[in-house]
């Protein structure tokens, strides 16, 4: 063997000994619908029974002070997959606009860095049909500008609803409801063939409806084509990212006999909420177990949160906070979350690190060592350092616009007035986190500092949403 010969094989040895590459991390972001912040067992309601979220929620970083950010649907899901508030896109308010193909949204970073990417559940970003009435805008003349299916950003495989569906048997309703039931607020599965169209349809393409096992539990029918994703991608050894947004407990609630009787003590409303989140919390953890199956489990890092706080007159509690959904006050936008990686984020913690829902794609690109690639304004940051305990004080204050209210968030102040930027409250969320004393007579500097905050701010969401930033 002569000497080029016997280093080529010394190198070729030595390069097969070394470990390969760290594989990038498969990442799901669970979202649920009009979940309270006191809704999940992992915040103290020892009444609902969630036990794989509280299992999850347990191994890993359980958050204090979430927010989504807006105290309804579509808005929050906007913020969600672009880092930026949901009015620099022209998305106010639930049906309302549309994503646009200008934005940057995570799945296309992503696609970029190899990854396999699927959105399911709800979609709320815009119509999914422009032929056939569908859900609340699909189909109809008024709202066809605001077609934008998943994959014209950034998905390759979608199941999805435009928006709200009844969380069992998602596509009818029945042709008579009894005692305790109505139309808006939910009913008990129709055990029997009597039923009406409920006016919404599953989608997997353009112009492509499914129409195969869309029975029962909704979020069955949901985790039923998460996992086939999964496997696909793992099959191929490709990192995966999934945006699985549920739609319970989003009215109207439907729930089983079977999910029912866990509660059999309780009236009928709360039977059938508390039982719908009950039947959800079944799926993450038959999610939980296909990744374990896998062998991915330790490779996989998952978000979980709420869009928004609880609908009025229902079960749901946002616990000893102030509002519910379509209020800035806390109780409005503070929703149940944690994140979990199993052996690689330090479990068993909670946190009161304040951050939302656009942080996770700043938070995703730190974590895969990403550059943004633009230079329009983001308003999430990452709360990566935050997740594994190195940073305990928000630095950058988050900003939300849900009429007829605006508010300016930091790490120990809240400024909350009307959209209209005036008569405006100011709480220590810190040593008065139900917002029950307005300090801005006894700290007037700091509110005329965070005004002023909060007004350069609203400047520069107005100006992105002139489409500046395009």
């Amino acid at each position: 063997m002569n000497k080029l010969t016997s280093f080529l094989f010394c190198f070729v040895v030595l390069f097969s000994s070394c470990k390969s590459p760290q594989k990038n991390p498969n990442i799901i972001l669970i979202m649920t619908d009009d979940q309270g912040w006191y809704d999940a067992g992992f915040n103290g309601n020892m009444q609902i029974k969630t036990p794989n979220l509280d299992l999850l929620a347990s191994n890993g970083v359980i958050f204090n002070r979430f927010y989504s950010a807006s105290a309804v649907c579509s808005p929050t899901r906007a913020s969600l997959i672009t880092g930026r508030n949901p009015l620099r896109m022209d998305i106010p308010y639930a049906n309302s606009g549309h994503m646009k193909t200008e934005e940057i949204t995570i799945s296309e970073l992503l696609v970029e860095e190899g990854y396999a990417t699927g959105h399911f559940g709800k979609w709320h970003l815009g119509i999914l049909s422009k032929d056939i009435p569908d859900a609340n805008r699909g189909g109809k003349a008024a709202f066809l500008k605001d077609y934008s299916i998943p994959s014209e950003h950034g998905y390759d495989t979608f199941f999805c609803t435009e928006s709200k569906v009844p969380t069992y048997d998602p596509m009818v309703y029945p042709k008579e409801f009894i005692e305790g039931e109505s139309l808006r607020y939910g009913w008990r599965a129709v055990e029997k063939d009597s039923t009406n169209d409920y006016g919404t349809f599953y989608w997997k393409g353009e112009n492509q409806r499914e129409t195969n096992n869309v029975s029962g539990d909704d979020s069955r029918v949901i985790m039923d084509r998460v996992i086939p994703f999964i496997e696909g991608a793992h099959e191929k050894d490709q990192p995966f990212f999934s945006t699985i947004w549920f739609h319970t407990p989003h009215l109207p609630v439907v729930t089983d006999s079977l999910f029912r009787n866990e509660y059999a003590d309780l009236d009928l409303p709360e039977q059938l909420y508390y039982g719908s989140i009950t039947a959800m919390d079944q799926q993450v953890g038959r999610l939980w177990k296909a990744l374990e199956s896998a062998g991915i489990a330790d490779e996989t890092i998952i978000f979980f949160c709420s869009d928004n706080g609880p609908e009025e007159r229902t079960p749901g509690s946002a616990g000893a906070f102030r509002g519910r959904k379509r209020s800035l006050y806390e109780g409005g936008v503070r929703v149940p979350a944690f994140v979990t990686w199993k052996g690689n984020i330090e479990g068993g913690r909670r946190i009161d690190f304040p951050a939302f829902t656009s942080d996770y794609l700043p938070t995703i690109i730190d974590l895969l060592g990403l550059q943004y690639p633009d230079s329009r304004p983001l308003d999430g940051t990452s709360i990566l350092k935050a997740i594994q305990g190195e940073e305990t004080v928000r630095h950058k204050a988050m900003g939300f616009i849900c009429k007829p209210q605006t508010s300016w968030v930091s790490h120990q102040y809240k400024l909350i007035g009307n959209e209209n930027l005036q008569s405006f409250e100011l709480y220590d969320l810190l040593a008065d986190p139900s917002e029950k004393n307005d300090v801005i007579k006894e700290f007037p500097e700091v509110a005329k500092t965070l005004e002023a905050e909060l007004k350069e701010w609203h400047r520069s969401v107005q100006s992105s949403s002139n489409g500046m930033d395009y």
